[in-house]
Formats: C-alpha cells, sequence, structure tokens
C-alpha cells in the first residue's frame, strides 16, 4: 500500500490525536478509566518495563542510563501500537521519561505534558529516601503501605473515599517493592547526572511544546528550571489538588489535559 493511502488508513482508524500516559514511581496510570474521560482522544496508558502487566526486562547497568531504557521503551511501543506522532504525559518519574523520549525521538512527539514531572534531585526526594534504605527495610515499609492504603492517602493529604481507597489499592499492588526501589535508585543516579538537563534543553531548542500541569497544593515543591518555565507552551495550576491530582480529582484534571491535547491541532509538529 503506497504511504501516503496507508497514512490515511491510519487517521480513519484513529482519533486525530492520540496520548500515551506514562506513570509516575508508582503506576499505573489508568486506573481512573482516562479513556472515558478523555472522548475523541486515543488514550494510551501502558504499564512501564517489570510493572504489573509487563514480562520482566533484564537490562545492563554500564551501557546505558535506565530512565533512557524506559524512553527507548517508550518510543517503541508508540511506533509498534500508533505509529504516527503523538501527544505524550509523563507524571511525576513519568515526566522524566516523557522528556527523555522527545529528546530520543522528537519525530513521535507533538507535545509534552509534563504533570510535576522530575527535573532536578529536588524532585526526588521520596526516590532519594527510598533509594538509600537497603532492599530488606525497603521491602518491609513498602508491604506496610500495601497494608494501610488509607494512611497512605492521608500521608498525601488526599480526604479519602470508598473511590479512592480503591484507586489506592490497585497503585499500591501495581508493582513489587523491588520494581519501585530500582526504579528509585535510577531518578536519583539518571536526573542527577549533567546528560538528563541536557536532553531537556534538546527538546526546547527543538521546539516541541512543553506544557506543564501542577496541583496548587504541590507546585512550590516543583523544581523547573527557569529556563523551561519561560519556554513553556503553557502553565497550568489546578486549584485546591496536590501530586496525586488526577486521584483527587479526575474529571477536572482530564478537562484540563483534554484542553492542552486540544491544541495540538494548531500546533505544528517541529520539523
Amino acid at each position: 500500500m503506497p504511504s501516503q493511502q496507508r497514512d490515511e488508513v491510519i487517521m480513519m482508524s484513529h482519533p486525530a490525536n492520540a496520548l500515551v500516559m506514562i506513570h509516575g514511581l508508582l503506576g499505573p496510570l489508568d486506573f481512573f478509566d482516562p479513556h472515558t474521560l478523555l472522548p475523541g482522544i486515543d488514550v494510551h496508558a501502558p504499564d512501564l518495563p517489570n510493572y504489573r502487566s509487563q514480562p520482566p526486562h533484564r537490562w545492563g547497568h554500564g551501557d546505558a542510563l535506565a530512565l533512557k531504557r524506559h524512553a527507548e521503551w517508550i518510543a517503541d511501543y508508540i511506533r509498534s501500537h500508533i505509529d504516527r506522532p503523538i501527544c505524550l504525559l509523563g507524571h511525576s518519574v513519568g515526566g522524566a521519561i516523557a522528556m527523555l523520549t522527545a529528546s530520543l525521538a522528537p519525530d513521535l512527539v507533538r507535545m509534552v505534558i509534563n504533570v510535576e514531572g522530575n527535573f532536578t534531585l529536588n524532585d526526588a526526594f521520596w526516590c532519594r529516601r527510598i533509594a538509600s534504605l537497603s532492599d530488606d527495610a525497603w521491602e518491609a515499609e513498602y508491604r506496610a503501605m500495601q497494608a494501610s492504603p488509607a494512611a497512605w492517602l492521608e500521608s498525601g493529604r488526599i480526604e479519602v473515599t470508598g473511590q479512592r481507597l480503591k484507586w489506592a489499592q490497585e497503585i499500591l499492588h501495581n508493582q513489587s517493592a523491588a520494581t519501585v526501589l530500582a526504579m528509585a535508585r535510577a531518578v536519583v543516579r539518571d536526573t542527577g547526572a549533567p546528560e538528563y538537563l541536557a536532553a531537556v534543553k534538546k527538546v526546547v531548542a527543538k521546539g516541541i511544546p512543553v506544557h506543564l500541569v501542577a496541583g496548587e497544593r504541590s507546585r512550590d515543591g516543583w523544581d523547573v528550571p527557569p529556563w523551561v518555565r519561560s519556554a513553556a507552551a503553557s502553565s497550568v495550576v489546578l486549584p485546591s489538588l496536590g501530586h496525586m491530582m488526577m486521584l483527587e480529582a479526575p474529571v477536572p484534571f482530564c478537562a484540563a489535559i483534554g484542553d492542552i491535547v486540544a491544541t495540538a491541532e494548531t500546533s505544528p509538529h517541529p520539523p
């Protein structure tokens, strides 16, 4: 089939905009049913490698950054499941992976929606604490978290409801303690390396729109470099919400994301 006809078939088979959502240290990012709350958008929210629904990956430690490996996996996912440029959303640690994906494969990314994503080690306060623990100490702490999802919600100043408790249980049981520990150590190591902000600068220089989304309660703790803020295509603050804004209020969160994705129609893809 000629390439032009093939592109037309793809566009007829899917909504105009595709959105890939990358979860943070704890997955998943489809627990609040964004597919329903973002009508007209082809939503994908895959688990990262070594999380619940993915087979284990055994990557070497000396040949590449671990977060870069996840970014390569996301780029491969886009090519194999969507096969056209997409809007890329990353929450927390997923924000760092989204920036690396856009740096590695700018031809695949129409925009990055960075939802309180990690830019510096100041954003990795929880990862730094986890990374400092022994395997056994973290295993015990994580099992205690899993046994008390209500306490986990309350630690984030999130009012406990039946629905949120169910979602918290899903989140806390989506991955093993070993996966969380390995990712936390990768975040500390990789976002602390100068190559990481160099990759972010590459995305900005390429002209890929970067949209910043924060919760009103948590935005002051988000260490966004001034040059990223000044280059951002938009900066949205969701009133009264914190870092887990999609768990607290999925409807306004998705409304904000839908508005941002809609701008892809008027924003040409960078060359």
